[in-house]
């Protein structure tokens, strides 16, 4: 009676997806189903993440400025709504770019774009994250999401540091079992999440032009370095982004192997 009822507990646990702690040893991964990851379309970054992004996991894109943080985000997007799906992005800073995301190749009618005031000073800071993160959390809440991203990029890291750890946590337990690929863009990594990825970039802009007020981006060299806390994924990707409209930043919407 005692090991039916442990098996009957097992089982249930394991459709609930609680039977794997953080300590829990897990297997190399050696094949993925391409339903649980959210894909990139871009065959090396894809391969290097055995996949693409988990779903059901926070994972984030970690990078300073110009760094092609930006633009990774767009394709990430973009990939999305080509599959039919729909993404939202909160941009608690207004810094989306339309015509970056039209160049990505996005399906804007697909798109779910949460737009902030574009407060960056630190009196507006604590607002504007305190009203992103509530506008995240309604998002998953609703569900039905393929992708779902907030860009703290250039939030202040006073704001950041504020934030309680637990925030995390609950973005976690909110997705957990489900379809969406949720992404958090900063400029260094703040959510650890135990299973989920870290792309760390570190990019260089290519310019065109002699004088400063004639130069042009022309594109930017990016090296992603994926982090996995559960070591499924570790590695080195190396990419190249063409520069084909202004957009975000000056960072270039699309991107090439």
């Amino acid at each position: 009676m005692a090991k039916e009822a442990l098996a009957v507990l097992e089982s249930a646990l394991r459709v609930r997806k609680l039977d794997r702690t953080l300590t829990t040893a897990l297997p190399p991964l050696q094949h993925t189903d391409s339903s649980s990851t959210s894909a990139t379309d871009l065959a090396a970054l894809d391969m290097g993440l055995r996949g693409g992004l988990p779903r059901g996991q926070l994972s984030e894109i970690a990078g300073a400025r110009s760094s092609g943080r930006m633009t990774l985000l767009l394709q990430m997007a973009a990939a999305a709504t080509r599959r039919g799906e729909i993404a939202a992005v909160v941009d608690p800073v207004d810094r989306l770019d339309v015509a970056s995301m039209v160049a990505a190749g996005m399906d804007l009618d697909r798109l779910l774009w949460i737009r902030g005031e574009g407060a960056t000073a630190a009196s507006c800071a604590d607002r504007a994250v305190e009203r992103a993160l509530k506008a995240l959390n309604l998002v998953l809440q609703a569900g039905g999401f393929g992708l779902v991203a907030i860009d703290l990029a250039d939030v202040p890291p006073r704001a950041l540091n504020s934030i309680p750890h637990t925030t995390w946590l609950r973005v976690q337990r909110a997705i957990e079992g489900t379809d969406t690929a949720c992404l958090l863009v900063v400029a260094q990594p703040l959510a650890r999440s135990a299973g989920g990825l870290t792309l760390s970039l570190d990019g260089r802009t290519r310019w065109t032009g002699d004088a400063d007020r004639s130069r042009l981006v022309a594109g930017i060299d990016m090296s992603v370095r994926v982090i996995s806390p559960r070591r499924r994924v570790d590695g080195e990707v190396r990419l190249a982004a063409t520069h084909l409209r202004q957009g975000y930043g000056g960072q270039a919407p699309t991107v090439s192997q």
